[in-house]
């Protein structure tokens, strides 16, 4: 059974993400938690009554959560109506990425599938902030539902790598298992700069090959180009629906999307973004 992590802020946004996640795995028993969280009210250093106020308004937080989590959950039991699926609702008074860190360690979670905003035509990625903060801080795997997607098999996955990939990833399956279920085809993209491959990395693209035999799949490889371009040509081209990347540890990954505030650079995605954390972040 498959064990899915939901955040949300009760927006149609992260809604839309939910929705996505349930029409991905209806065919599969999934346990999703649905989890929201709000931070503390701050409280007055002042009267009593301001203390007990505060504690009110956190009640009522809690309160009207709880009913809107119900609300989500019987929205998904009426549009879906999937006997696989459990879903499980939870309000926490932390912070979203604390309070999922936690999650899910505690219940096992195989993965996260949250939503975050984007801007179609494009020609780079955007991560929200708060997913931003999940793919850094989390040691699963997050799949990024841009806003407004709305769900189509991932026919045409494309997963752009340097080859730095730690074969033990555990994580690796799952790229397997969603290119097996959905009947999908995989292009490996490589981009590099009139650098060639290191044995290392001429090995583990054998080593991809191999893994991936019983699943289509396309090696591309493009010199002198940047990372972004080459990923926007080739979402036309092959008309990619799904993305997916491993976050190494050597900065492949930050290199692509954490770039100086002072450059004050803004990515966006238009397509479902999945997150593989690298070996390293795993163990960490």
């Amino acid at each position: 059974m498959k064990r899915i992590l939901l955040p949300t802020d009760f927006s149609e946004n992260a809604y839309n993400a939910i929705s996505y996640a349930v029409q991905l795995y209806k065919d599969t028993k999934c346990k999703f938690y649905i989890l929201h969280t709000y931070t503390p009210v701050s409280i007055s250093a002042g009267s009593m009554v301001d203390n007990y106020s505060s504690f009110d308004l956190q009640d009522i937080t809690k309160e009207t959560a709880e009913r809107k989590l119900k609300e989500i959950d019987d929205r998904l039991k009426t549009e879906f109506n999937n006997t696989n699926h459990t879903f499980i609702t939870t309000v926490s008074f932390n912070t979203l990425t604390s309070e999922m860190v936690e999650v899910v360690k505690k219940k096992e979670i195989d993965f996260v599938i949250m939503g975050t905003k984007g801007a179609t035509g494009a020609k780079e990625i955007f991560i929200g902030s708060n997913t931003m903060q999940t793919i850094k801080n989390l040691k699963c795997p997050v799949i990024a539902i841009p806003s407004g997607f709305k769900y189509e098999k991932p026919s045409e996955i494309l997963f752009p790598t340097d080859y730095e990939i730690h074969k033990a990833n555990q994580y690796l399956s799952l790229i397997k298992e969603l290119c097996e279920k959905n009947n999908s085809r995989l292009h490996v993209l490589n981009v590099s700069q009139d650098i060639p491959l290191k044995v290392k990395q001429e090995q583990t693209e054998t080593f991809l090959d191999d893994f991936f035999k019983d699943t289509a799949h396309l090696f591309h490889n493009t010199e002198n180009q940047d990372l972004m371009e080459a990923i926007v040509t080739f979402k036309k081209t092959y008309k990619i629906n799904f993305l997916i990347m491993v976050h190494n540890e050597h900065n492949f990954f930050e290199n692509l999307f954490f770039k100086p505030v002072v450059n004050q650079m803004v990515y966006h995605t238009n397509i479902p973004f999945l997150v593989i954390p690298s070996e390293n972040q795993i163990n960490q």
